[in-house]
């Protein structure tokens, strides 16, 4: 069930980083290739919660690191919207 939540989450992030005004800044800023690093990491980390759902039943060890993986993943979430959102209002001031 928390992982539909995260595997949900995950893919706004992904999103996110599919986003335009972040592939300009990539460009400019020169962190076109981490972007897609982190694009890639996000996808694997999709597939892991859904294979990671039908194990958390059966292994308390998968369910910890489930917990432990679901903070970086809001973390990480917030930190992009942070990101996302400083640099686009920060263009925006230089622009007016």
């Amino acid at each position: 069930m928390a992982e539909a939540i995260l595997v949900g989450i995950t893919d706004r992030i992904l999103g996110k980083l599919g986003n335009m005004a972040l592939q300009e800044m990539g460009l400019v800023w020169g962190v076109e290739d981490e972007l897609e690093k982190l694009r890639n990491t996000a996808s694997v980390i999709k597939a892991i919660f859904l294979d990671a759902e039908e194990q958390q039943t059966r292994s308390h060890e998968v369910r910890d690191w489930l917990l432990k993986l679901k903070d970086a993943i809001y973390d990480a979430d917030d930190l992009l919207d942070e990101f996302l959102h400083g640099n686009v209002a920060t263009a925006a001031d230089s622009a007016g």
